[in-house]
């Protein structure tokens, strides 16, 4: 079979790094729970979240990293790349598991805080040490907030011979990844949790959206260019974005639910995260629409200072994530045990930021100085 794609130029996207940061940061918000700073993050205000966005813009860069060089060098090369990040990615939610984990033991018995181990899903810890590190080993146990990086490896681990019968035939790949997605919610299928239930992210829906972003660029996006600059695409995705707020804020707001038709709101509430409800990849391909339209690759204003901070986030995104993941069950804890005011919230949530941008800024330097001397 021959490779029948053409990757894009390969100067960098700064939109897939600004979003892959806002989405970092949406992450983060949205993983304090029970404050108002989750009204800073899109998910109440849509089907989709950071989650979607994240999956999406991995699926995208992805292949532009690792298909390229499996076009300059083979299948094999290629493969042992992604598997090298598949390796990394599990080092890395090695040490975010046992960090967040010890981090949650401590402080629930030395600030007498014991429902935290229920609450964050490390009870077994207790009881059954061995096996609750084990399951977490083979991704298994997931305490509270960390599912969006197992969903990572393992739609990573899978795809180099996804990626290379795509280069191939990307449209037969992008229908089979539907299908797989349609049976999926039909018949159930998942992958089981320990001690009992399912993955919180079903890999065999989320697919669909990595996927999709792999398809756009092996040459979908140009396929859909059309609808980029269709006047009645944006209408109609305006249109879906605000009756995904009007549903998602009669979620949100009781008073606001006898506006809303019984069936209908029971339609879209609740939102079916685990298994990806279509209504999500909709939202989701609406925002990408809206983005391409109002965002040109080009545009100057990603060069500017007040976007710095988001689009070095997304450059270092995996360390960034796993400090945001972190951060905020620390800030759950210390709004719990000090005070949940909203200037307090908005203190807590600000500190994480700063932090998480820390990271990526200290990140980017080592990385930088790290690189050899040109002639040493």
């Amino acid at each position: 079979m021959t490779v029948s794609v053409a990757l894009p130029p390969s100067p960098r996207d700064l939109r897939l790094d600004l979003f892959r940061g806002l989405a970092n940061w949406a992450i983060f918000l949205g993983h304090i729970p029970n404050t108002a700073l989750t009204w800073l993050t899109t998910r109440n205000y849509g089907f989709s979240d950071g989650a979607d966005l994240f999956v999406f813009i991995s699926g995208y860069t992805a292949t532009l990293v690792f298909g390229s060089v499996m076009l300059k060098r083979g299948f094999l090369i290629g493969a042992t790349r992604l598997f090298r990040r598949v390796w990394q990615l599990y080092v890395a939610h090695v040490l975010l598991f046992v960090f967040y984990i010890t981090a949650v033991h401590f402080l629930a018995h030395n600030f007498d805080i014991p429902h935290l181990m229920d609450q964050f899903n490390v009870a077994g810890l207790m009881d059954y040490p061995v096996e609750t590190m084990t399951q977490g080993l083979l991704l298994k146990l997931k305490p509270l907030n960390l599912d969006v990086l197992p969903l990572y490896i393992v739609l990573m681990a899978v795809f180099p011979p996804v990626l290379w019968f795509m280069l191939r035939h990307k449209n037969w790949v992008m229908l089979g990844s539907a299908l797989l997605y349609l049976a999926a919610r039909q018949y159930g299928w998942n992958f089981s949790s320990y001690p009992s239930g399912v993955w919180y992210f079903n890999p065999f829906t989320w697919q669909l959206v990595f996927v999709l972003g792999a398809w756009l660029v092996l040459g979908g996006a140009s396929k859909l260019a059309f609808l980029v600059r269709s006047r009645f695409a944006l209408l109609l995705s305006v249109v879906y974005l605000l009756f995904a707020l009007a549903m998602t804020l009669a979620g949100q707001i009781t008073e606001l639910q006898w506006i809303v038709p019984a069936g209908l709101f029971e339609a879209f509430n609740p939102n079916d995260k685990t298994n990806l409800a279509p209504y999500r990849v909709v939202h989701l391909a609406c925002l990408i629409l809206l983005a391409v339209r109002l965002i040109p690759v080009d545009w100057p204003g990603l060069r500017r200072p007040i976007l710095e901070p988001l689009i070095k986030c997304g450059q270092q995104s995996l360390e960034v994530f796993c400090v945001g993941v972190f951060l905020s069950f620390i800030a759950h804890v210390v709004l719990e045990t000090a005070s949940d005011g909203y200037v307090a919230q908005l203190l807590v949530g600000g500190a994480g930021l700063a932090i998480m941008t820390g990271v990526a800024y200290y990140r980017s330097w080592s990385k930088r100085i790290d690189k050899p001397v040109a002639g040493s």
